[in-house]
Protein backbone atom coordinates (compact mmCIF):
# COMPACT_ATOMS: atom_id res chain seq x y z
CA UNK A 1 0.00 0.00 0.00
CA UNK A 2 2.96 2.37 0.51
CA UNK A 3 3.73 1.93 -3.17
CA UNK A 4 0.15 2.78 -4.00
CA UNK A 5 0.42 5.94 -1.91
CA UNK A 6 3.54 7.03 -3.81
CA UNK A 7 2.35 5.97 -7.25
CA UNK A 8 -1.39 6.46 -7.61
CA UNK A 9 -1.86 9.33 -5.18
CA UNK A 10 1.44 11.18 -5.54
CA UNK A 11 2.48 10.68 -9.16
CA UNK A 12 2.69 13.85 -11.23
CA UNK A 13 -0.62 14.51 -12.91
CA UNK A 14 -2.55 11.96 -10.87
CA UNK A 15 -4.35 14.60 -8.82
CA UNK A 16 -5.14 18.15 -9.90
CA UNK A 17 -5.84 20.34 -6.88
CA UNK A 18 -8.73 22.77 -7.08
CA UNK A 19 -8.41 25.06 -4.04
CA UNK A 20 -11.76 26.66 -4.75
CA UNK A 21 -13.54 23.36 -4.17
CA UNK A 22 -12.80 23.25 -0.44
CA UNK A 23 -16.02 22.10 1.18
CA UNK A 24 -17.46 21.46 4.61
CA UNK A 25 -19.92 18.68 5.36
CA UNK A 26 -23.33 19.91 6.35
CA UNK A 27 -26.49 18.16 7.46
CA UNK A 28 -29.52 18.33 5.19
CA UNK A 29 -32.36 20.27 6.85
CA UNK A 30 -31.76 18.52 10.17
CA UNK A 31 -33.01 20.59 13.07
CA UNK A 32 -33.02 17.76 15.57
CA UNK A 33 -32.11 14.09 15.92
CA UNK A 34 -33.17 11.57 14.79
CA UNK A 35 -32.88 12.64 11.16
CA UNK A 36 -36.31 12.37 9.53
CA UNK A 37 -34.56 11.72 6.20
CA UNK A 38 -33.67 8.25 7.49
CA UNK A 39 -36.99 6.47 7.27
CA UNK A 40 -37.99 3.17 8.82
CA UNK A 41 -40.17 1.09 6.49
CA UNK A 42 -40.02 -2.00 8.69
CA UNK A 43 -39.11 -2.21 12.42
CA UNK A 44 -36.16 -4.45 11.56
CA UNK A 45 -34.40 -1.40 10.09
CA UNK A 46 -34.14 0.23 13.51
CA UNK A 47 -31.06 -1.84 14.33
CA UNK A 48 -29.22 -0.29 11.37
CA UNK A 49 -30.22 3.29 12.08
CA UNK A 50 -28.10 5.57 14.27
CA UNK A 51 -30.33 8.04 16.09
CA UNK A 52 -27.49 10.56 16.46
CA UNK A 53 -26.36 10.53 12.81
CA UNK A 54 -27.69 12.63 9.95
CA UNK A 55 -27.34 12.79 6.17
CA UNK A 56 -24.49 15.12 5.21
CA UNK A 57 -23.82 16.74 1.85
CA UNK A 58 -20.05 16.56 1.43
CA UNK A 59 -19.78 18.38 -1.91
CA UNK A 60 -21.82 19.48 -4.90
CA UNK A 61 -20.83 20.60 -8.39
CA UNK A 62 -20.85 17.49 -10.59
CA UNK A 63 -22.97 16.86 -13.66
CA UNK A 64 -23.71 13.19 -12.89
CA UNK A 65 -22.02 11.39 -9.99
CA UNK A 66 -21.36 7.65 -10.11
CA UNK A 67 -19.14 4.85 -8.89
CA UNK A 68 -17.84 5.89 -5.43
CA UNK A 69 -15.00 3.83 -3.97
CA UNK A 70 -13.30 4.14 -0.57
CA UNK A 71 -9.52 4.29 -0.04
CA UNK A 72 -9.07 3.64 3.67
CA UNK A 73 -5.29 4.12 3.68
CA UNK A 74 -5.82 7.69 2.47
CA UNK A 75 -9.23 8.33 4.08
CA UNK A 76 -10.64 9.41 0.73
CA UNK A 77 -13.57 8.68 -1.55
CA UNK A 78 -12.98 8.66 -5.31
CA UNK A 79 -15.99 8.86 -7.61
CA UNK A 80 -16.88 9.54 -11.25
CA UNK A 81 -18.44 12.63 -12.80
CA UNK A 82 -19.23 10.95 -16.10
CA UNK A 83 -20.33 13.84 -18.38
CA UNK A 84 -17.53 16.08 -17.07
CA UNK A 85 -15.00 13.40 -18.03
CA UNK A 86 -13.32 13.43 -14.64
CA UNK A 87 -12.97 11.51 -11.40
CA UNK A 88 -13.23 13.43 -8.15
CA UNK A 89 -11.66 12.84 -4.74
CA UNK A 90 -12.98 13.88 -1.32
CA UNK A 91 -10.73 13.83 1.76
CA UNK A 92 -12.22 12.80 5.10
CA UNK A 93 -9.41 14.57 6.91
CA UNK A 94 -9.72 18.00 5.26
CA UNK A 95 -13.12 18.01 3.57
CA UNK A 96 -11.39 19.14 0.38
CA UNK A 97 -12.47 17.95 -3.04
CA UNK A 98 -10.17 17.92 -6.06
CA UNK A 99 -9.84 16.22 -9.43
CA UNK A 100 -8.39 12.76 -9.00
CA UNK A 101 -8.18 12.00 -12.72
CA UNK A 102 -9.01 14.15 -15.70
CA UNK A 103 -9.72 13.26 -18.39
CA UNK A 104 -11.14 9.98 -17.10
CA UNK A 105 -12.40 8.48 -20.38
CA UNK A 106 -15.92 9.12 -19.07
CA UNK A 107 -15.33 6.69 -16.20
CA UNK A 108 -18.42 5.19 -14.59
CA UNK A 109 -18.29 2.36 -12.00
CA UNK A 110 -15.27 1.79 -9.75
CA UNK A 111 -14.17 -0.74 -7.17
CA UNK A 112 -10.92 -2.15 -5.75
CA UNK A 113 -9.48 -5.59 -6.24
CA UNK A 114 -8.31 -7.73 -3.33
CA UNK A 115 -4.81 -6.21 -3.67
CA UNK A 116 -6.27 -2.72 -3.23
CA UNK A 117 -5.88 -1.60 -6.83
CA UNK A 118 -8.47 0.60 -8.49
CA UNK A 119 -10.71 -1.08 -11.08
CA UNK A 120 -12.61 1.29 -13.37
CA UNK A 121 -15.26 1.03 -16.09
CA UNK A 122 -14.67 3.53 -18.91
CA UNK A 123 -17.37 4.58 -21.38
CA UNK A 124 -15.23 6.49 -23.88
CA UNK A 125 -12.67 3.73 -24.41
CA UNK A 126 -15.28 0.99 -23.86
CA UNK A 127 -13.03 -0.91 -21.50
CA UNK A 128 -12.32 -1.99 -17.91
CA UNK A 129 -8.96 -0.94 -16.50
CA UNK A 130 -6.79 -1.50 -13.44
CA UNK A 131 -4.64 1.27 -11.98
CA UNK A 132 -1.36 -0.27 -10.85
CA UNK A 133 0.62 0.70 -7.75
CA UNK A 134 2.84 3.04 -9.81
CA UNK A 135 -0.16 4.79 -11.39
CA UNK A 136 0.12 3.06 -14.76
CA UNK A 137 -3.02 1.68 -16.43
CA UNK A 138 -3.58 -1.96 -17.38
CA UNK A 139 -6.46 -2.88 -19.69
CA UNK A 140 -8.46 -5.73 -18.16
CA UNK A 141 -11.04 -6.05 -20.95
CA UNK A 142 -12.00 -4.05 -24.03
CA UNK A 143 -13.16 -6.74 -26.46
CA UNK A 144 -14.86 -10.09 -26.51
CA UNK A 145 -14.32 -12.48 -29.42
CA UNK A 146 -12.74 -9.65 -31.39
CA UNK A 147 -15.65 -7.23 -30.96
CA UNK A 148 -15.61 -4.05 -28.91
CA UNK A 149 -17.48 -3.92 -25.63
CA UNK A 150 -20.44 -1.54 -25.41
CA UNK A 151 -19.74 0.72 -22.40
CA UNK A 152 -18.78 -1.11 -19.19
CA UNK A 153 -20.96 0.24 -16.41
CA UNK A 154 -20.39 -1.30 -12.98
CA UNK A 155 -17.84 -3.74 -11.59
CA UNK A 156 -17.18 -5.98 -8.57
CA UNK A 157 -14.28 -8.25 -7.64
CA UNK A 158 -14.82 -11.66 -6.07
CA UNK A 159 -12.51 -13.10 -3.40
CA UNK A 160 -10.93 -15.44 -5.98
CA UNK A 161 -9.72 -12.38 -7.88
CA UNK A 162 -12.23 -12.67 -10.71
CA UNK A 163 -13.59 -9.37 -12.04
CA UNK A 164 -17.28 -9.16 -12.93
CA UNK A 165 -18.76 -6.26 -14.88
CA UNK A 166 -21.92 -5.24 -16.71
CA UNK A 167 -21.89 -3.92 -20.28
CA UNK A 168 -25.05 -1.99 -21.24
CA UNK A 169 -24.98 0.53 -24.13
CA UNK A 170 -25.55 3.77 -22.18
CA UNK A 171 -22.15 5.27 -23.02
CA UNK A 172 -22.59 4.81 -26.78
CA UNK A 173 -26.17 6.06 -27.09
CA UNK A 174 -25.09 9.71 -27.41
CA UNK A 175 -22.30 12.20 -26.78
CA UNK A 176 -23.05 13.16 -23.16
CA UNK A 177 -21.43 10.20 -21.38
CA UNK A 178 -19.17 8.95 -24.16
CA UNK A 179 -19.20 8.76 -27.98
CA UNK A 180 -22.13 7.57 -30.07
CA UNK A 181 -21.49 4.20 -31.72
CA UNK A 182 -23.26 1.08 -32.87
CA UNK A 183 -23.22 -1.86 -30.46
CA UNK A 184 -21.11 -4.80 -31.57
CA UNK A 185 -22.11 -7.16 -28.77
CA UNK A 186 -25.19 -8.04 -26.73
CA UNK A 187 -25.53 -6.43 -23.31
CA UNK A 188 -23.80 -9.17 -21.33
CA UNK A 189 -22.45 -9.66 -17.84
CA UNK A 190 -18.78 -10.66 -18.10
CA UNK A 191 -16.36 -12.48 -15.85
CA UNK A 192 -12.59 -12.04 -16.10
CA UNK A 193 -10.67 -14.94 -14.58
CA UNK A 194 -8.48 -13.78 -11.70
CA UNK A 195 -5.62 -16.11 -12.64
CA UNK A 196 -5.57 -16.24 -16.43
CA UNK A 197 -7.29 -12.98 -17.37
CA UNK A 198 -9.58 -14.87 -19.75
CA UNK A 199 -12.90 -13.13 -20.35
CA UNK A 200 -16.15 -15.07 -20.59
CA UNK A 201 -19.86 -14.31 -20.67
CA UNK A 202 -21.31 -14.89 -17.21
CA UNK A 203 -24.85 -14.18 -18.40
CA UNK A 204 -26.52 -13.00 -21.60
CA UNK A 205 -30.02 -13.23 -20.13
CA UNK A 206 -30.41 -9.70 -18.76
CA UNK A 207 -31.33 -6.72 -20.91
CA UNK A 208 -29.02 -3.77 -20.22
CA UNK A 209 -27.53 -5.05 -16.95
CA UNK A 210 -26.50 -2.25 -14.64
CA UNK A 211 -25.44 -2.34 -10.96
CA UNK A 212 -24.24 -5.64 -9.50
CA UNK A 213 -23.05 -6.98 -6.13
CA UNK A 214 -22.33 -10.30 -4.45
CA UNK A 215 -23.96 -11.48 -1.25
CA UNK A 216 -21.54 -11.59 1.72
CA UNK A 217 -20.81 -15.29 1.21
CA UNK A 218 -20.63 -14.81 -2.59
CA UNK A 219 -23.26 -17.49 -3.16
CA UNK A 220 -25.56 -14.99 -4.91
CA UNK A 221 -25.08 -12.25 -7.48
CA UNK A 222 -27.58 -9.40 -7.60
CA UNK A 223 -27.97 -7.44 -10.86
CA UNK A 224 -30.21 -4.56 -11.97
CA UNK A 225 -32.02 -5.17 -15.26
CA UNK A 226 -32.29 -1.67 -16.73
CA UNK A 227 -34.14 -2.73 -19.91
CA UNK A 228 -37.19 -3.79 -17.90
CA UNK A 229 -39.96 -1.22 -17.37
CA UNK A 230 -40.19 -0.78 -14.43
CA UNK A 231 -36.69 -1.98 -13.63
CA UNK A 232 -36.03 -5.30 -11.91
CA UNK A 233 -33.33 -6.43 -9.49
CA UNK A 234 -32.52 -10.03 -10.37
CA UNK A 235 -30.50 -12.60 -8.45
CA UNK A 236 -28.42 -15.60 -9.56
CA UNK A 237 -26.98 -18.50 -7.64
CA UNK A 238 -23.18 -18.62 -7.97
CA UNK A 239 -21.31 -21.92 -8.15
CA UNK A 240 -18.31 -21.45 -5.89
CA UNK A 241 -16.00 -23.77 -7.81
CA UNK A 242 -16.70 -22.76 -11.40
CA UNK A 243 -18.17 -19.31 -10.93
CA UNK A 244 -21.11 -20.26 -13.16
CA UNK A 245 -24.42 -18.49 -12.66
CA UNK A 246 -27.73 -20.33 -12.46
CA UNK A 247 -31.34 -19.95 -11.32
CA UNK A 248 -31.89 -16.44 -12.71
CA UNK A 249 -34.93 -15.03 -10.92
CA UNK A 250 -36.57 -11.78 -9.83
CA UNK A 251 -35.43 -10.49 -6.45
CA UNK A 252 -37.23 -7.11 -6.46
CA UNK A 253 -39.91 -6.12 -8.95
CA UNK A 254 -39.92 -2.33 -8.96
CA UNK A 255 -43.01 -0.21 -9.32
CA UNK A 256 -43.51 2.75 -11.66
CA UNK A 257 -40.97 5.45 -10.96
CA UNK A 258 -38.63 3.22 -8.92
CA UNK A 259 -35.26 3.20 -10.64
CA UNK A 260 -32.50 1.19 -8.93
CA UNK A 261 -28.99 1.73 -10.25
CA UNK A 262 -25.85 0.80 -8.31
CA UNK A 263 -25.89 -0.92 -4.92
CA UNK A 264 -23.77 -2.54 -2.24
CA UNK A 265 -24.42 -5.23 0.37
CA UNK A 266 -23.75 -5.07 4.11
CA UNK A 267 -22.44 -7.88 6.32
CA UNK A 268 -26.00 -9.03 7.11
CA UNK A 269 -26.88 -9.38 3.43
CA UNK A 270 -29.04 -6.24 3.14
CA UNK A 271 -28.97 -4.44 -0.21
CA UNK A 272 -28.42 -0.66 -0.07
CA UNK A 273 -29.66 0.51 -3.46
CA UNK A 274 -29.31 3.80 -5.31
CA UNK A 275 -32.92 4.82 -5.91
CA UNK A 276 -35.23 7.44 -7.36
CA UNK A 277 -35.86 9.48 -10.49
CA UNK A 278 -39.60 8.79 -10.56
CA UNK A 279 -40.42 11.56 -8.07
CA UNK A 280 -38.63 13.60 -5.37
CA UNK A 281 -40.20 11.37 -2.73
CA UNK A 282 -38.37 8.33 -4.16
CA UNK A 283 -34.94 9.91 -4.46
CA UNK A 284 -32.23 8.49 -2.23
CA UNK A 285 -31.29 4.98 -1.09
CA UNK A 286 -33.72 2.09 -0.61
CA UNK A 287 -32.67 -0.76 1.69
CA UNK A 288 -33.90 -4.34 1.20
CA UNK A 289 -33.24 -7.28 3.48
CA UNK A 290 -32.00 -10.59 2.12
CA UNK A 291 -35.61 -11.72 1.69
CA UNK A 292 -36.25 -8.78 -0.66
CA UNK A 293 -38.46 -6.87 1.79
CA UNK A 294 -37.98 -3.06 1.82
CA UNK A 295 -36.97 -2.11 5.34
CA UNK A 296 -35.61 1.44 5.11
CA UNK A 297 -35.14 4.51 2.95
CA UNK A 298 -32.62 7.35 3.09
CA UNK A 299 -34.21 10.40 1.52
CA UNK A 300 -31.92 12.67 -0.50
CA UNK A 301 -32.79 15.84 -2.44
CA UNK A 302 -31.34 14.16 -5.56
CA UNK A 303 -31.55 10.79 -7.23
CA UNK A 304 -28.78 8.46 -5.98
CA UNK A 305 -26.93 6.54 -8.69
CA UNK A 306 -24.46 4.51 -6.65
CA UNK A 307 -22.86 4.13 -3.23
CA UNK A 308 -20.19 2.44 -1.18
CA UNK A 309 -19.32 1.76 2.45
CA UNK A 310 -16.23 3.38 3.91
CA UNK A 311 -14.77 5.05 6.96
CA UNK A 312 -12.46 3.41 9.48
CA UNK A 313 -14.98 0.67 10.28
CA UNK A 314 -16.81 0.51 6.90
CA UNK A 315 -19.87 1.92 8.68
CA UNK A 316 -20.13 5.20 6.75
CA UNK A 317 -22.31 5.11 3.65
CA UNK A 318 -21.10 7.34 0.80
CA UNK A 319 -23.77 8.15 -1.79
CA UNK A 320 -23.06 9.52 -5.28
CA UNK A 321 -26.28 11.37 -6.07
CA UNK A 322 -26.69 13.35 -9.28
CA UNK A 323 -24.66 16.54 -8.67
CA UNK A 324 -23.42 15.75 -5.17
CA UNK A 325 -21.69 13.40 -2.74
CA UNK A 326 -23.49 12.59 0.53
CA UNK A 327 -22.70 10.45 3.56
CA UNK A 328 -24.46 8.84 6.51
CA UNK A 329 -23.10 6.82 9.41
CA UNK A 330 -25.06 3.57 9.85
CA UNK A 331 -25.09 0.76 12.40
CA UNK A 332 -23.71 -1.92 10.09
CA UNK A 333 -20.65 -2.52 7.95
CA UNK A 334 -20.18 -3.03 4.24
CA UNK A 335 -19.37 -6.58 3.19
CA UNK A 336 -15.78 -7.14 2.03
CA UNK A 337 -15.30 -6.52 -1.65
CA UNK A 338 -17.78 -3.65 -1.75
Amino acid sequence: MDAYRRGLFSAAGAVLALPGLLSTARSQNVERYPDANVRVLDPSFNRYRLLLAAVEQLWTGARWSEGPVWFGEHRTVVWSDIPSNRMMRWSEETGQVDIFRGPSNNANGNTRDRQGRLITCEHLTRRVTRTEYDGSITVIADRFEGKRLNSPNDVVVKSDGSIWFTDPPFGILGYYEGEMAQPELPTNIYRVDGQTGAISVASSDIGRPNGLAFSPDESKLYVVEAAATPRVIRVFDVDGASGRLSNNRIFVQCRDGETPDGFRVDVDGNLWCGWGMGSPELDGVRIFNKDAAPIGHIHLPERCANLCFGGKHRNRLFMAASKSLYSLYVNTQGAPGG
